[in-house]
């Protein structure tokens, strides 16, 4: 039975674009390589010996005819299945060594190992091995950068023997080198062929052309001589890495590896990286910081409403604040909030009656606002006392002309620090002790400047005001209660007492949830002019990840030669992509946190309040643009053809 050749051309054509027609680089080759052999392929510029290379090494492919690699057809071969191959069976020695910057000897040398899902021990300590029988154990930390030509070519050499290398092809090696540099990587690949390996050298240089058993002359596409210079003996095989089975260790290589050259592109282009998420940054500052100054504003807005009585319904007289008949309407009595404390939601009550008078103490004279009110008023509008104490149900019962102030009328008629506890200050021809000093109540959503009296609301009906009925009446619901359903409960009872709707309510979670929807839709809409921002720093980072993609096309080209598969060249274009998105959010955050602690030191009453929801948002969106706007540089990476990546710098 005849052994199946290990390669095999029947009919090969490689034809390229040219104007309106086609070029043929190559025309109907025909060649068969046994495994074991050294074989040479000269020719000069031109020729078609490169693209013949490039055709066996699986970096480009026929454009007719038959082409066969153990007896595998290699046409219906998917872009992973040739990539299995250079991986598994095949090495490159490159003209211009085409390493990776970013690495060092050993991790060059490493990476076709990484693609087969190496161990980091594993592939460390092969790599130290090949390297330093090239002579290099000493070079290993080096970057190209640091190497020879000599040097550089042996690391090229070293990471074509990682995977085993059955077979080696080496395009002009050693077009780039002096002359005692490329008899050294000769002596090197004449020792490979002595152990095994199929060695194939394109060269235009006969005497390099020399070492080798066979040598394949071509010219114009065509081969026109195929010569064997002496017999090729019997090779030992070739020692290669044990096969090793897919699984998920070898996912988490694969990714490891990925994010690690993800994170040395990144740090070895600084500004470009920089000027790639500075639109991420500037979004998620703008987005997080917005969504704090709305969170600020509302929490602000809900403060304010507090002061004036949280969670409170306030009947009044008449049908609506506008009704001119609201002053005829007697009907709201002292009986009334009585009957309403009694009910199980009612936090607390109070009636409420006012008047404006002028306040004196001694010789100082002031315009007041006299508030005739229950002793759980303070309660139900949530003042805090400041100094002395509060009147009582007792003194409500007793008309007792007691009187609490608020800070404005303290500043106002103790002007000079007096302490104004038991002194005694007229509200119009009545005169009262002051008891106690409540915080100035909010008026709307600001300070106020009016003073203001409390006394109990006796008193002021029968001694100031000569009536009998209440101005309003007002009721702190409790907690667990909703407003809604207790203002139509009181609007049942007081009906039913009155025999008549005679009144109308004001409940102030209606003007909370008002104000709460208004900061809502305001800070959803200035949010959603900041995320516009970000979204055109995604298409930023789209468009400079391009660029990128072309910057470092001979890189991945590179890569794909030593066997990386498509989706190994999309994750870790993505996996950048992702990285600077992410770095951008992070940055973007801590400037508006920054900015949130800047303000907080300023004397303005206002605080930026941070929702732990909107961070993890902008850590979700960066992800999501990382994903969205790194895919289309990532599939064209992927997608490129290895022969024209690696025909660029």
């Amino acid at each position: 039975m005849t052994a199946v050749p290990l390669i095999s051309l029947s009919d090969v054509r490689r034809e390229y674009p040219s104007g309106d027609g086609f070029f043929a680089a190559l025309k109907d080759i025909n060649l068969t390589i046994e495994a074991g052999e050294m074989v040479a392929i000269v020719g000069q510029s031109g020729s078609g010996k490169s693209t013949l290379m490039n055709i066996l090494g699986c970096l480009d492919r026929p454009t007719s005819g038959s082409y066969r690699i153990d007896g595998r057809d290699v046409a219906g071969l998917a872009p992973d299945d040739l990539a299995a191959l250079r991986r598994e069976h095949f090495g490159f020695i490159f003209q211009r060594y085409h390493l990776l910057t970013d690495l060092t000897a050993l991790g060059n040398v490493e990476v076709p190992a990484v693609y087969a899902g190496r161990g980091r021990s594993e592939r460390a300590g092969r790599a130290q091995e090949i390297l330093g029988r090239l002579g290099l154990a000493e070079r290993t930390g080096h970057r190209p950068g640091q190497l020879s030509g000599g040097q550089q070519q042996r690391v090229s050499i070293a990471r074509a023997l990682m995977n085993g290398g059955d077979v080696i092809f080496a395009d002009e090696p050693t077009g780039a080198l002096d002359s005692a540099s490329g008899v050294e990587v000769m002596a090197i690949l004449s020792e490979l062929h002595a152990e095994g390996h199929t060695i194939v050298i394109v060269t235009h240089d006969m005497k390099i052309a020399e070492h080798a058993d066979r040598i394949i002359e071509i010219r114009d596409g065509e081969i026109i001589d195929d010569r064997r210079v002496r017999e090729t003996g019997i090779r030992p095989p070739v020692h290669k890495f044990p096969p090793i089975a897919g699984g998920f260790q070898q996912l988490v290589d694969r990714f490891r590896e990925a994010f690690r050259m993800a994170l040395l592109a990144m740090t070895a282009h600084k500004l470009r990286t920089f000027l790639t998420m500075l639109g991420i940054i500037i979004g998620i500052a703008s987005v997080v910081s917005v969504v704090a100054l709305g969170n600020g504003a509302q929490q602000k807005i809900i403060a304010d409403i507090g002061s004036l009585g949280t969670s409170t319904l306030t009947i009044y007289p008449g049908t609506s604040f506008g009704d001119t008949r609201s002053a005829k309407i007697q009907t709201l009595r002292d009986t009334d909030a009585e009957a309403l404390d009694q009910l199980p939601y009612a936090d607390s009550v109070t009636p409420s009656v006012s008047t404006s008078v002028t306040a004196r103490y001694r010789n100082v004279a002031a315009t007041a606002q006299v508030s005739g009110v229950g002793a759980d008023y303070f309660r139900v509008r949530g003042l805090k006392l400041v100094a002395g104490s509060l009147f009582g149900t007792q003194s409500v019962r007793q008309l007792a002309q007691d009187v609490v102030i608020d800070e404005n009328s303290r500043n106002t008629l103790f002007p000079n620090g007096e302490d104004p506890l038991g002194k005694i200050i007229l509200l119009g021809k009545v005169p009262a002790r002051v008891v106690g000093v409540v915080g100035s109540q909010q008026q709307g959503f600001g300070g106020s400047d009016t003073l203001t009296a409390y006394v109990p609301y006796t008193t002021a009906m029968s001694r100031m005001l000569g009536q009998t009925y209440l101005s309003s009446i007002t009721v702190r619901i409790s907690d667990d209660t909703s407003t809604s359903a207790a203002e139509a409960a009181v609007t049942q009872l007081l009906t039913r007492r009155h025999g008549t709707t005679d009144f109308f309510i004001s409940n102030s979670d209606d003007i909370r949830q008002t104000i709460t929807n208004a900061t809502n839709t305001l800070t959803l809409v200035v949010a959603a002019i900041a995320l516009i921002s970000l979204i055109v720093g995604g298409i930023g980072v789209m468009n400079i990840m391009l660029v990128s993609v072309t910057e470092r096309t001979s890189e991945i080209g590179v890569r794909m030669a030593v066997g990386a598969r498509q989706t190994d060249i999309m994750q870790q274009f993505l996996i950048e992509a992702i990285l600077v998105c992410l770095t951008g959010g992070l940055i973007g955050v801590l400037l508006s946190l920054s900015a949130g602690v800047i303000i907080s030191l300023t004397p303005i009453n206002f605080r930026m309040a941070y929702s732990p929801a909107s961070m993890i948002g902008a850590f979700t969106c960066c992800t999501l643009i990382g994903l969205i706007f790194g895919f289309v540089p990532a599939r064209r990476a992927a997608r490129l053809d290895p022969v024209d990546a690696l025909s660029r710098d």
